[in-house]
């Protein structure tokens, strides 16, 4: 055992380690705004399996299965545990949480982690559906990665956050020094596009429901789920226009198909959820986004639109997945819970912003430190309630 006093450790703006303690209470936090605010007699979810659940709207999906639902759920992630000194990631402290608070409330919980691009992860998600799981209801899919290594080629692919076709220039705020700067993004080669299409579209998703279509472990009605963003006009030439746009563009592609396998096959769908943009580890690397994170927060806030991942997920769940529902979709035939984030009058006042702020004003015209703030939680760090100057286990696994 080892129990040590854990100060956040930042290299550049990133935090380094994690607190086990604050990470406890995020899950915390998030179990009770499902547990406490959940509608009464919903059903229609008993086995869910998510693809990326330790963190951000992965975690927050898992926890609304669980506890709106009572759901048995496998969550599936890559996350390093403690190492001697070494703290271990949030995502794993996250998980420990997850599995403490399920046991508390006689809820099963199943957890692998490991690749979940390869085969091998793959097989032994299988053997655990079909020992405890079966037959799964819904597949949730919310991977995120920088990279991928291919289970057929070997090659490793890296994705790219570039625009796609020519430059762009904007302004961002310098993490470090906390300087509105001008920053301008070169475009991607065919390469770069390409990788990030292998990394961050759907051909993984593919896979994934295709093996447990072989396998016989889908329910009828069986649904799945991917995650996407599109946000704003100003975000676009970085987003839904950049490489992570084709990269969506390409999971939407394979929405539309396992949507077909599964209407036929089992008179289930799979779909997108495209999600209100949130502070997460992957939105703080991204050029522009924490400026227009840090502009977002207050004005859905003074409209009383504000919602987090896990108030998202339980209108995704309670709205579009409970007795076998279909919520509104756009044209393409996506769930759109970023519907709040991009009313007109909220990014009349975003873009009004936009211009004014200066290294100068960014505090006073911004809510850059809550950003910070949210950003420093999602290790463990600045959480309410937490005792920072006191001593914790560390050596934690479930």
């Amino acid at each position: 055992m080892s129990r040590e006093i854990i100060q956040r450790r930042s290299r550049g703006f990133i935090c380094v380690n994690a607190h086990p303690e604050g990470c406890r209470a995020n899950v915390e936090r998030q179990v009770r705004a499902i547990a406490d605010h959940w509608p009464a007699g919903l059903t229609g979810l008993r086995n869910v399996v998510v693809i990326g659940a330790s963190t951000g709207y992965g975690l927050a999906s898992r926890i609304a299965a669980a506890w709106g639902f009572e759901a048995r759920t496998l969550g599936v992630f890559f996350e390093r545990p403690p190492e001697g000194p070494k703290t271990a990631t949030a995502g794993w402290y996250n998980t420990v949480a997850f599995h403490d608070y399920a046991r508390r409330d006689t809820l099963f919980a199943a957890s692998l982690n490991g690749d979940a691009f390869s085969d091998d992860l793959k097989r032994q998600a299988v053997e655990v559906i079909r020992r405890e799981l079966k037959p799964v209801d819904l597949v949730v899919y919310s991977l995120a990665s920088p990279k991928r290594t291919h289970p057929e080629t070997g090659v490793v692919h890296n994705s790219v956050l570039k625009p796609v076709g020519r430059p762009f220039s904007s302004r961002t705020i310098e993490l470090d020094s906390e300087k509105v700067v001008p920053v301008t993004l070169e475009p991607a080669n065919e390469k770069e596009i390409a990788d990030t299409v292998a990394v961050m579209g759907g051909d993984d998703w593919h896979r994934w429901i295709r093996l447990l279509l072989e396998e016989g472990l889908l329910a009828q009605g069986a649904r799945t789920v991917a995650f996407s963003y599109i946000g704003p006009a100003l975000t676009w030439p970085i987003y839904r226009d950049g490489t992570i746009g084709q990269a969506k563009n390409d999971l939407d592609r394979a929405a539309r198909d396992l949507d077909l396998q599964l209407t036929k096959r089992f008179r289930g769908n799979a779909f997108i959820s495209v999600n209100k943009a949130v502070v997460t580890q992957a939105s703080a690397a991204i050029p522009v986004v924490p400026f227009y994170l840090s502009l977002l927060p207050p004005v859905l806030r003074k409209h009383n639109l504000d919602e987090g991942c896990i108030e998202q997920m339980r209108r995704l769940f309670t709205d579009h997945l409970a007795d076998g529902k279909e919520g509104p979709r756009d044209p393409e035939g996506r769930i759109r819970l970023d519907d709040r984030e991009l009313r007109p009058e909220v990014q009349k006042e975003v873009l009004d912003l936009w211009p004014q702020v200066t290294t100068e004003n960014l505090r006073s015209l911004t809510d850059f430190a809550g950003f910070q703030r949210e950003f420093r939680s999602l290790f463990g760090f600045e959480v309410d309630g937490v005792d920072y100057d006191q001593p914790v286990e560390t050596d934690l696994s479930w």
